[in-house]
């Protein structure tokens, strides 16, 4: 039994589902959003609550049961709030610029790296070193906000690159630190 799986999902103001043919779309004040759900799982909205069962007890249904709560309350949460990731970009000549709705980044390559958000995802620049990827998806903000920062990964020595807000980088010390250098 899943203790995840079992727990049901409650559905704020102003937000509604509907469950019709294995698919749940989920509406809110920030849009609207859809997930085909597995054919071991079935869900059904009752007063005010989405409840994800498996439809047999075998090992995948089980699996399944937890991961489709948690990915149907995603949507739930993202319908009605929407969520956020934000990057901080660190390096001499490193920024980030808005260019219309496409971020335009200078991460020390000759030529900048510009990105188009898909539909559903923003792009927020509140200082040249900060992002902010927004958008009702979590998992298309987090694909996004991974993407960028597959760009130029933090390095250990210096710490250069693009790096999560939360993200700790661990600092290597430089190989020639210890006992000089030269032969002779």
């Amino acid at each position: 039994m899943s203790r995840v799986g079992k727990k049901p999902i409650p559905l704020p103001d102003k937000v509604t589902a509907v469950v019709a043919e294995g698919v749940v779309r989920v509406h809110g004040p920030r849009g609207e959003l859809t997930r085909t759900l597995p054919g071991r799982i079935t869900a059904e909205v009752a007063d005010g609550v989405i409840v994800i069962r498996p439809v047999d007890e075998t090992r995948m249904s089980r699996s399944l049961w937890g991961l489709t709560r948690t990915l149907v309350a995603n949507m739930v949460l993202g319908v009605a709030q929407g969520f956020s990731k934000e990057l901080e970009i660190v390096g001499v000549g490193y920024k980030a610029e808005k260019q219309g709705q496409d971020l335009k980044l200078a991460l020390g390559f000759s030529h900048p790296c510009i990105i188009e958000p898909p539909a559903g995802i923003t792009f927020d620049v509140p200082s040249p070193q900060l992002v902010a990827v927004r958008g009702n998806d979590k998992e298309l903000v987090g694909l996004v906000a991974s993407r960028i920062r597959a760009l130029r990964p933090p390095e250990p020595y210096k710490g250069k690159g693009v790096k999560y807000r939360d993200e700790h980088v661990r600092r290597k010390v430089r190989k020639g630190a210890v006992g000089g250098g030269t032969k002779g």
